[in-house]
């Protein structure tokens, strides 16, 4: 009996030693796993909310080559074939070079204009961190010839610069919200009481309507006094349509440009009176340098 009794002894003991340490391996496993950042990813679909930069990054070693299209107002009417008779292009190529960094060029048919950008992530959502946060800057320049070329003319003169930043959080799988505090700079102005600095807030959204298809809506509201006489604010709506290694993105917009400048600074449509452009964007992706897997993320 004392022996029965023994053994019942030590297999609860034993017992209650291994759940104690199956309870420590848990809780060692729970603390590892706060410890370790755990990123967000895809809050949008590309690096491009419609007109504006998104807070999404090219892969490093990934190129992204870009090209939209966009088309007259659609309130030309039936003889302008409701816009389609009038088309502006812009091709771009886009490149990562690290997980935070990227750059890019472009070249419009909507005054001849070239640009360029770099964009750099400095804060990634996770669950330590509740926001990503990136800055962009970029370079345009207007190539068409001067109105006036009897005069001294300045290449500097056709030079604008924009600086944002760019603040985003994905709330869940289906939505994400971002906001754009952007400035444009022109070195020459029209007027003499234009302002040289446009200032302007923006905001955009995304949701998810099914595994390959979002909704996305983007608006910039430049502050009163510091934007261009005659211009008003750009509102776009599109959808992001995934197929392989393309992404398709249908939109409408009031604004006539795709660089920064253009769109957010000289935009002149009213988009509730009718003045809105059809336009799509296809993006496609190609692997120049293969990533080194060992590399650590952060």
């Amino acid at each position: 009996m004392l022996r029965a009794y023994l053994i019942s002894f030590l297999t609860l003991l034993s017992s209650s030693v291994f759940s104690q340490d199956d309870l420590m391996k848990m809780l060692e496993d729970e603390t590892v796993t706060l410890r370790k950042k755990d990123y967000t990813t895809a809050t949008f679909k590309t690096t491009r909310l419609i007109n504006g930069h998104s807070i999404e990054n090219v892969a490093p070693g990934v190129l992204d080559f870009r090209i939209s299209h966009r088309f007259g107002f659609l309130s030309g009417g039936a003889y302008e074939l409701f816009g389609l008779d009038n088309a502006t292009m812009r091709m771009a190529f886009d490149y990562g070079l690290s997980k935070r960094w990227m750059i890019g060029v472009g070249r419009s048919t909507y005054q001849k204009q070239f640009d360029g950008f770099t964009k750099f992530k400095f804060l990634r959502q996770s669950n330590k961190m509740p926001i990503t946060m990136s800055a962009v800057g970029g370079v345009m320049y207007k190539s068409l010839k001067f109105d006036n070329p009897d005069r001294v003319n300045f290449l500097t003169s056709k030079l604008y610069y924009s600086g944002q930043i760019l603040l985003g959080r994905k709330f869940s799988e289906s939505f994400s919200l971002q906001f754009m505090p952007t400035v444009i700079h022109y070195n020459l102005v029209e007027g003499v009481n234009d302002p040289n600095d446009v200032f302007s807030i923006g905001a955009g959204s995304r949701m998810k309507l099914s595994k390959r298809v979002s909704i996305n809506i983007e608006y910039y509201y430049q502050l009163p006094n510091f934007k261009l006489p005659g211009t008003t604010n750009s509102l776009s709506v599109g959808f992001d349509i995934e197929t392989g290694g393309h992404v398709f993105q249908l939109y409408v917009t009031n604004s006539s440009g795709m660089t920064e400048r253009s769109f957010i600074a000289e935009t002149t449509g009213d988009f509730f009176k009718g003045d809105i452009r059809f336009g799509f964007t296809i993006s496609r992706v190609f692997t120049i340098v293969k990533p080194n897997l060992n590399t650590a993320g952060g």
